[in-house]
């Protein structure tokens, strides 16, 4: 995952985070609703991220295989 991503979806979190505050400290269930929703949207974006992350690292440190 690039710096750039990560610094996105971190960004994109905390923006549900407040979005949610907001919400509980004004009683505006939809908003907050929409806050966690959007922070579960940032949490799926980094797993799926460090999902690609991982497989391309495998890939790359898969010793070619042998011809018998």
């Amino acid at each position: 995952m690039s710096t750039k991503d990560k610094a996105k979806n971190v960004a994109e979190k905390a923006k549900g985070k407040v979005k949610e505050t907001a919400g509980r400290t004004t009683g505006d269930r939809s908003m907050q609703a929409e806050g966690k929703g959007e922070q579960v949207k940032a949490g799926l974006k980094q797993a799926a991220e460090k999902v690609k992350d991982a497989a391309k690292d495998a890939t790359a440190k898969k010793p070619a295989a042998k011809k018998r």
